[in-house]
C-alpha cells in the first residue's frame, strides 16, 4: 500500500529535529498537557495520554516532568492555555504540506507560518486546501532484528492494515488510528522490539521531487519544524536521492 507507510521519509526530516533536545523536550510537554487536558490525567484511560507519556519516556524525559506536564492539563496547576491548530499550504513545486501546532496565541502563531511559506518559496492555503491528501494512521516501527513473520502474525491478528519490511530489515506496521494501541500492546507482549510508535498524518500519495525542489523543500520543512508553537509539520514529497548529502 503505498503511500501510507513512508516512516524513513517521514522520520528522514524529523532525525535533525530531535537532535535538538530543548525542542523535542517542549513538543512532547505540550502533547501531555493538551492530551491530559482533553481526555484526563489517568493513562490507562487515555490512549492519547498513554502514548505521549511512552515518547517523553523514550525521549528520556524525567517522570517528575512527565507528571507536571499531565497535571497542569488536568488541572492540577496553573499554567497556559493551549488549544490545537492545524494550517495547510503549498511549499516549492505544489508539495503539499500540513502544519500541527499548539498555541496561546493564534494570531502569533499564524503569522510565524504565513512568514515561513512565504520566506522559502511556498503559499499557506485555506482549511481543506490539502488536508484531503492525508489521512491519520497508527504507525510502528519495529527494530531491524525482529522476526518478520512473527510481527506479520501478530500485527494482522491485532487489526494491522499493512506491514512493510524497510531497506535497514526494520518493519513498519500501519493501521487504524482505532487499532494502534491493540497492535502495540500485541507487539510488545511478545517482546517485539520498538523503535518509535505513533499516529501521525501520512501522505495517501507521495510526489517524487527533483533535487533542487526537494532541498527547497527541505528547508521550508525544517523552518516550520523549528517554530515554537509547531508539533508536527507532514508533507507529501519523496526526497530526491542524495539530498541530504547536498545539505551536510
Amino acid at each position: 500500500m503505498a503511500g501510507h507507510s513512508k516512516w524513513a521519509n517521514i522520520k528522514h526530516r524529523k532525525g535533525r529535529q530531535d537532535a535538538k533536545r530543548g525542542k523535542i523536550f517542549s513538543v512532547l510537554i505540550r502533547e501531555l498537557t493538551v492530551a491530559a487536558k482533553l481526555g484526563g490525567g489517568v493513562t490507562d484511560d487515555n490512549p492519547r495520554l498513554r502514548t505521549a507519556v511512552d515518547k517523553a519516556l523514550a525521549a528520556n524525559m524525567t517522570k517528575d516532568t512527565i507528571e507536571r506536564a499531565i497535571k497542569r492539563g488536568a488541572g492540577g496547576i496553573e499554567g497556559e492555555n493551549l488549544e490545537e491548530v492545524s494550517f495547510e499550504g503549498y511549499g516549492p513545486g505544489g508539495i503539499a504540506i500540513i502544519v500541527e501546532s499548539m498555541t496561546d496565541n493564534n494570531n502569533r502563531t499564524v503569522a510565524e507560518v504565513r512568514h515561513a511559506f512565504t520566506k522559502l518559496g511556498g503559499n499557506l492555503g485555506t482549511n481543506g486546501s490539502v488536508s484531503y491528501l492525508f489521512e491519520k494512521k497508527g504507525l510502528i516501527n519495529t527494530a531491524p532484528d525482529q522476526d518478520a513473520d512473527q510481527v506479520m502474525e501478530i500485527s494482522i491478528e491485532a487489526g494491522a492494515e499493512d506491514i512493510e519490511v524497510n531497506d535497514d530489515d526494520s518493519i513498519t506496521v500501519s493501521s487504524s488510528p482505532e487499532d494502534f494501541e491493540n497492535i502495540k500492546k500485541a507487539l510488545l507482549e511478545k517482546e517485539i522490539d520498538l523503535i518509535d510508535s505513533d499516529v501521525a498524518l501520512v501522505p495517501e500519495t507521495t510526489v517524487k521531487a527533483d533535487l533542487d525542489t526537494s532541498i527547497k523543500v527541505f528547508k521550508l520543512l525544517e523552518m516550520l519544524e523549528d517554530l515554537d508553537d509547531t508539533q508536527n509539520v507532514t508533507s507529501n514529497i519523496e526526497f530526491a536521492e542524495g539530498m541530504l548529502d547536498q545539505l551536510d
